[in-house]
């Protein structure tokens, strides 16, 4: 009887084996939604229908982008954690997705409410300084704080955005104390410091080329790793003294928590095919991202670690 059960159970095992390889096999074998949790125009959103382009175009199915704005993404966010695990409903939305979490509690959990699909594109946060500030590095930006405290106003794009919370980071690596100025947007805050209202900012890389070039606002930093290749001689904050410093805005596909394994494993295939195609990659450096497109597991862990930090920096500016 025991052996008669145990035939029965792995034929039954075998038999939902086979019903999950042929749904993959199948899949997709209709329109797919691809949820957006920005307005249409932005640089998440334009990515993602190049994205939707390319996966139409490869599964001969449409995918079609849906934008959900509001709270920073996490009403689309949200959205997707409840959707149903078929690979029909997937998301594309930025590092808000373990920023707000920390800030107050969502619908979702970062790690157990979704399957991470790929990261798509990011970009670190540019350190620039007013230049009637009589500095040119970060060990002189320091020097200068440190010796007249409240000198120094740093603006930013809002509270919980990333180059606010990179801001925060050094800050409180360096035990500096400086005024905060948030403005409603990424414009607004780079038109504070043109304007000098602010003398430090960090912020993405793009909007500000134009400014650097024109000798209206002074790089002292990247908060990438290495040199970026259009900054070559504006060195990493862990060149100029803080190990470790490695931040990045990023954005990344998602998919609901269970959906099988092997659907994940085409999405991340073929999503990655779509993101290295020479139009996606052209406009995510116009953008001023790094092109990504690496494995499910190294986006969770990405997730996991991006959590970790900025749940300390968070703490310690609440604290």
């Amino acid at each position: 009887m025991m052996a008669l059960r145990g035939l029965t159970a792995l034929a039954s095992m075998a038999a939902m084996m086979m019903v999950a390889t042929n749904v993959a096999a199948q899949y997709p074998d209709r329109a797919v939604r691809l949820l957006v949790g920005f307005a249409a125009g932005g640089g998440t959103d334009v990515s993602a229908r190049l994205i939707a382009k390319s996966l139409t175009e490869q599964w001969g199915k449409s995918v079609v982008v849906e934008n959900k704005a509001g709270a920073d993404g996490n009403i689309a966010t949200a959205e997707i954690a409840r959707a149903r695990p078929d690979g029909y409903n997937l998301l594309v939305t930025t590092t808000s997705i373990v920023i707000t979490p920390v800030q107050q509690k969502q619908e979702y959990d970062p790690y157990t409410s979704f399957e991470p699909i790929t990261l798509i594109g990011s970009s670190p946060s540019l350190a620039v300084v007013h230049p009637s500030m009589p500095i040119k590095t970060i060990k002189e930006l320091i020097a200068l704080a440190k010796s007249k405290p409240g000198l120094v106003n740093f603006g930013s794009a809002g509270a919980g955005t990333v180059p606010y919370l990179a801001t925060e980071m050094f800050l409180q690596e360096t035990g500096l104390r400086m005024t905060h100025i948030p403005y409603k947007g990424g414009g607004p805050a780079v038109i504070g410091i043109l304007s000098g209202e602010t003398q430090l900012l960090f912020n993405s890389t793009a909007p500000l080329r134009t400014h650097v070039v024109a000798g209206k606002l002074r790089p002292i930093a990247v908060t990438a790793p290495k040199r970026l290749n259009i900054y070559p001689e504006v060195p990493t904050l862990i060149e100029s003294g803080l190990p470790g410093f490695d931040t990045k805005v990023w954005f990344a596909a998602f998919a609901p928590a269970q959906t099988p394994k092997d659907i994940i494993q085409k999405l991340n295939t073929d999503f990655v095919k779509a993101i290295r195609s020479p139009e996606v990659r052209v406009t995510l450096e116009k953008q001023g991202n790094s092109v990504e497109g690496g494995s499910p597991d190294e986006l969770a862990r990405l997730v996991r670690t991006d959590y970790e930090r900025w749940a300390r920096v968070i703490k310690n500016i609440k604290s």
